[in-house]
């Protein structure tokens, strides 16, 4: 139960995440930034609330499993590249909607991939959540029809992450695994961001620190969630 009712606070820091992506980007209601600039700020400000909890608890990186921290790091940062892109395009109702779909992937891995068994329940919910998604990508705009995708993608790449980190958070302490984590999205994040850089204004700074700390309490929620219960 524990483990629940840590997934259900992620589910509101992202949904938190999404809200921050729209006020962002470049959608009517935005303030224009590029989906790759609202990433980068994500990551630096994530980065910077980790960066003070290790100067006062430093982390070992001895036996850190750098192969599966390169990979979570680079899903982390596609999937939230294109669920910003996605909340400022189409109804953030339908991008926070279809980023929920990331578990069903997460959970098809874990069967594959984990030999995790997967029930009935598990499968029905999944198939409810299909339809949804089947359902908000329906006919419409064609604006709306590539944010859907686009958010799809989002879900995909999120749910592959999942994986990774439940393998990383059954053998590596957390602090370790958020600092890792945020060091490479910065690097990755701000070299990418750079070719479309715009100085943001008073009110975008303020909303990337929002941003970025809203996501690291979500990763640390959701390490700790993953810890407790079956993926």
């Amino acid at each position: 139960m524990t483990g629940i009712f840590l997934m259900l606070g992620v589910c509101v820091l992202l949904a938190g995440t999404t809200l921050f992506a729209k006020f962002l980007g470049a959608g009517p209601e935005g303030l224009g930034l590029h989906p790759f600039q609202v990433a980068s700020g994500r990551f630096v400000f994530a980065w910077i609330a980790i960066a003070a909890v290790t100067a006062v608890r430093p982390p070992t990186f001895t036996g850190a499993s750098w192969p599966n921290h390169v990979a979570r790091a680079l899903l982390g940062w596609a999937s939230g590249t294109c669920l910003f892109a996605a909340a400022a395009l189409m109804p953030l109702a339908s991008a926070t909607a279809l980023s929920f779909l990331s578990p069903i992937v997460t959970m098809v891995c874990a069967a594959i991939f984990l030999s995790e068994r997967v029930g009935v329940w598990r499968w029905s919910a999944a198939v409810v959540a299909l339809i949804g998604a089947f359902v908000l990508t329906g006919p419409g705009s064609e604006t709306f029809q590539l944010a859907a995708l686009i958010a799809i993608a989002s879900a995909l790449f999120m749910g592959v992450e999942g994986m990774f980190i439940k393998r990383l958070s059954d053998t590596e302490p957390p602090i370790r695994i958020l600092f890792v984590n945020n060091s490479i999205g910065v690097v990755v994040s701000v070299a990418v961001a750079l070719f479309v850089w715009q100085w943001p204004t008073a009110e975008g700074w303020g909303l990337l620190v929002a941003l970025g700390v809203t996501m690291i309490c979500a990763q640390a929620l959701l390490l700790q969630a993953m810890k407790r219960g079956d993926e």
